[in-house]
């Protein structure tokens, strides 16, 4: 990394310099630096309104980058160990299916642990491709899916060799990491290329005793989410390729979805975050995974809670840990961890990141301080004194893999019906069912309704889970192939 060139940042200063010109806006937006919405300017505040702007020659333009915001992706690419980088805008959702979109064609088969991002089924609707589902564990005590073995990769590889692509959690909500670099050489070996999801792993570039990044794991194309690590604003993410893939064409896949109308105050805030990551990121995440640590420790002082950590290592199925997680499991002290994210959100004033059917997440990362880590671990101890409930097994099926009876787009383009869902049961989907966060769909489309999934959709909406995807907005009806 170039560490002269990082202190740099070519969108922030070209902004910088837009504010010192009186320039008369006849172009949008029409708000016109904030003449036009006097709350909005009130309640955003001049510096803010006054770079929502539109592109222009000083600025250059997204969809084809030739100035400041070109060298900004260059030294991205050069903070991230990358052949080249892309500023987005869309989300990771943009990114992730960007990935796939970059490599998969209709009818190619893509491997795939089946606890991915909606994000990527969602990108197999559109263009066609074939999920191949790469088995996981589930640990039996916290009940969450682990990583990919190598061994049941190189099984599903040997059983798939047609297959473009291998898609990869790096790491998972969870922070659970496969054994990202074996699984690179095993897809390269077989001429796949190799996606990774970094949704929750920008820290990984930055960072010492963490998990191995995409790009220095010699990935293809990672998705980058800036945002949620990083310290940029929410939407901004940030879009990774390796040597072998070809950036001229990633951009055309790009420019297919990513809106024309790019916010700077999104790509200023990306310039800006990867400028303080490349000189100071692993100081910070350094300070990130001390917090996280003893976050952990005090948590397990408490009794019945777990926040489990590096002894999840088995060196397969868990290859390694992200430390900066902080996942705690609930379910010994007789709560789901929807009940105890309800109850610190409504009780305590804490909004923590998810809370599932065993387990809630509480994302530490470089804004977080020591008092407020302090603050989390005496609620969750007052928790377990006042609403801890007898402990009892508590049912667990995140990770039920359905059959796969048509590809996703074909079910989801289907004439289809909508039923209850007992008498779904039997029937094809025609449509995603997931529970939110973390987004890992439970049923997608082309998938064999079972009364298994049924009664773990039931079970979620009992529980307090925000079920999404269906066009009914209650999931109480599920649309399926006539």
């Amino acid at each position: 990394m170039d560490l002269i060139a990082q202190r740099n940042a070519p969108i922030f200063e070209a902004m910088q310099e837009l504010r010192k010109r009186r320039v008369v806006p006849f172009d949008v937006p029409g708000h016109k630096r904030g003449r036009g919405n006097p709350e909005l300017l009130e309640f955003l505040g001049e510096k803010c309104v006054g770079i929502d702007v539109n592109s222009m020659k000083m600025l250059d333009n997204l969809g084809h980058p030739i100035s400041v915001i070109h060298d900004s992706e260059v030294l991205m690419a050069d903070a991230f160990g990358a052949k080249s980088a892309f500023l987005m805008v869309n989300g990771t959702t943009s990114a992730v299916q960007t990935m796939v979109l970059s490599v998969i064609k209709e009818g190619d088969e893509i491997l795939l642990p089946r606890n991915v991002h909606k994000s990527v089924i969602n990108a197999l609707v559109l263009c066609g491709g074939i999920p191949v589902y790469v088995p996981v564990d589930v640990n039996s005590r916290i009940g969450i899916a682990t990583g990919m073995k190598v061994s049941e990769v190189k099984r599903v590889m040997d059983a798939h060799p047609n297959a473009k692509a291998i898609f990869v959690n790096n790491p998972t909500y969870y922070g659970i990491a496969s054994n990202l670099r074996e699984i690179v050489r095993l897809g390269h070996e077989r001429g796949m290329k190799v996606l990774v999801d970094e949704a929750h792993g920008t820290h990984l570039y930055f960072g010492d005793q963490l998990p191995i990044s995409g790009m220095a794991a010699g990935a293809d194309l990672a998705a980058i989410s800036m945002h949620k690590s990083g310290g940029s604003l929410t939407q901004s993410s940030v879009l990774l390729a390796g040597e072998n893939m070809a950036p001229e064409y990633i951009r055309q896949i790009i420019n297919l979805s990513q809106t024309t109308s790019a916010s700077y105050l999104l790509m200023v805030s990306l310039d800006i975050s990867r400028r303080n990551l490349a000189l100071h990121g692993q100081e910070s995440f350094q300070k990130v995974s001390n917090m996280a640590e003893y976050a952990r420790s005090e948590i397990n002082d408490i009794g019945g809670y777990y926040a489990y950590g590096r002894e999840l290592i088995d060196g397969d199925s868990v290859y390694d840990f992200d430390v900066t997680k902080l996942s705690i499991y609930t379910q010994d002290i007789g709560l789901t961890g929807i009940e105890v994210y309800d109850l610190l959100r409504d009780e305590y004033d804490i909004q923590i990141e998810f809370g599932d059917l065993g387990n809630i997440l509480a994302y530490i990362s470089i804004g977080d301080r020591i008092r407020d880590i302090e603050r989390l671990v005496g609620a969750l101890e007052d928790i377990k004194r006042l609403y801890e409930n007898e402990k009892k097994e508590l049912y667990c099926g995140d990770f039920i893999t359905p059959e796969l009876v048509l590809n996703p787009k074909q079910a989801f383009y289907s004439e289809k019906v909508q039923l209850p869902l007992k008498e779904a049961i039997g029937k094809v989907a025609g449509e995603i069912v997931m529970c939110y966060p973390p987004g890992i769909p439970i049923l997608t489309p082309g998938e064999l309704v079972t009364e298994e999934i049924v009664e773990y959709i039931e079970y979620s909406r009992e529980k307090g889970c925000d079920l999404q995807g269906t066009m009914d907005s209650e999931c109480r009806e599920i649309c399926v192939i006539k």
